[in-house]
């Protein structure tokens, strides 16, 4: 079953503000950020292709 929602759906939630935790206070924009900085999921990939060119470059006969 596919379910399509219209953003008239949203419109008695839309410009609510946003809640403030009772609890704790909110994280700092810096650390929030590096919490989803970009990482190097595949290390060594890069070189990994660049090897297979330079072999693949070197067997090529002019």
């Amino acid at each position: 079953m596919f379910v399509t929602r219209e953003k008239e759906d949203y419109a008695d939630i839309v410009n609510m503000p946003r809640p403030e935790p009772k609890n704790h206070r909110r994280m700092p924009m810096i650390k929030r950020a590096a919490q989803f900085a970009p990482f190097a999921a595949l290390s060594g990939f890069h070189e990994m292709i660049e090897q297979t060119i330079r072999e693949h470059e070197e067997s090529i006969e002019y």
